[in-house]
Order: C-alpha cells, then structure tokens, then sequence
C-alpha cells in the first residue's frame, strides 16, 4: 500500500554516523530513509543577553537546506539576504525541542549552537534535525563533562522526533515525500526519551481526521521515538 513497501508502522532505515566533522565540538550524519542531515554542535562561553548573569545556560539551532538538497536546484536564502519563514519557523523548533530535555542551570552559563544543515531532502528533514541534533548535542557535553567544566549532567532526558500521518487512509509512521506530499492528514511529533510530549504539529489539508485516528498516530509516534532513542544511545554510547 505504501509506495515503499513498507508496513504501516514501519520506519524507514535510520543510521547515525558521528564525528563527521573536525572542529565541532560535536557533529554527526543522520540518515533516515533518503533524509541526510549534517548536524554539529557548537560550545560558546556566553550566552544571549536576556539571560546573563542568570547562572543558566542556552541551547539554539540553526537550519538550512543545500541547494540540490531537493530534486531542482533552490535559491541559497544568504542571495535573497534574508532567511525565508520556513527556514526561521524549523530553525525555532529544534532549538524549542532540544531545550525541553535539557537542565540549563546544570549547563552553566555558556551556549550550545546546535546547525542542522540538509544534504539530501525526502520527507522529514525537521525530524531527523530534531534527532541528529541531541546526539550531536550529547556529543558536545560529553566533552563539557570530560573536562569537567560541568560536573552534573544537563541532559535530563533524550529529545527525538518522527513523523506520521493518513495516507490512503491509513495511519502510518514515517512519511517520505512520496507518502507526505499525498497525505490527507500528517503531522510532526516531538517526544523525549521517556515519552512525554515535547511538541506536535498537525494539519489536515483535503481531510479531517478523528479523535481515535489522532490516537492511532500517536501510538505510531511512540514507537518511532522509541527506535530512534535506541539509535541515538547506540551512537552515543550513551
């Protein structure tokens, strides 16, 4: 049914290949599926001024899609001088979702720029931001750790994200392009690794969708965080 051939509840094959990068403090390749997204996270000693002197830390993000990361070539957003809403929208949700598992007095007061560069799109890219960017940030507190220039551990619970949605209508785990530019109803959920809900965004365009289907995505969205998590401890050695 699905044109994958995939079961309903199946994820598409999830890799995450870390210390892609020299100089970031931490960095990995998450692929899931046709989705590569290059994620590296980047250890500042400082913090925005809304926040100094607070004792607390922060941790933001940053997006992009390469040109060629889709099937024609896209303008780079630097030429156009500006960065496009969907750009500035994705960018404030990692940032948001990563956050949410983070203790930020445990942090101290320093900054972590988590970029989340998309190398090849096929559905998902916001998702797999989302989940290549805790390990990359897993990564570089590892190291605050190993330093000992942050003795409690900040990372309170891992962040992870997937999408679902109704695609000739059946509720399914993981949409690709193919799946997510049909589908009647789809949305994107953000869990941590103990499965409270950080965030979700859905929308039905040509459909509606029920209470019980709405449960029914749910469910699905549990199951995925919960491979995901797998796959980011396995990277982490966590």
């Amino acid at each position: 049914m699905r044109p994958s051939g995939r079961d309903l509840s199946e994820m598409r094959q999830v890799s995450i290949e870390t210390g892609i990068t020299k100089h970031a403090e931490g960095s990995c390749m998450i692929r899931i599926g046709d989705t590569h997204v290059l994620c590296t996270a980047t250890i500042e000693e400082r913090v925005p001024p809304f926040i100094k002197g607070s004792g607390q830390g922060w941790v933001t993000a940053e997006y992009g899609m390469l040109p060629r990361s889709t099937t024609s070539r896209m303008r780079r957003e630097a030429s156009a001088g500006k960065q496009g809403g969907r750009t500035v929208e994705i960018q404030r949700l990692i940032g948001r979702a990563l956050r949410a598992g983070v203790d930020r007095n445990a942090l101290g007061e320093r900054q972590i720029t988590v970029d989340c560069d998309v190398i090849q799109a096929d559905g998902g890219t916001r998702c797999a931001s989302i989940t290549g960017g805790w390990v990359a940030l897993r990564l570089a507190v590892n190291k605050l750790m190993k330093t000992g220039d942050v003795v409690t551990d900040p990372l309170v619970d891992p962040v992870a994200a997937v999408s679902c949605g109704i695609y000739a209508g059946q509720p399914v785990l993981d949409l690709d392009y193919p799946e997510d530019s049909e589908a009647g109803v789809d949305g994107n959920f953000i869990l941590t690794g103990s499965g409270r809900l950080i965030e979700v965004q859905m929308s039905a365009e040509g459909a509606t969708y029920s209470r019980d289907e709405m449960n029914k995505l749910l469910d699905l969205a549990e199951k995925g965080v919960s491979e995901l998590v797998a796959a980011q401890k396995a990277a982490t050695g966590a």
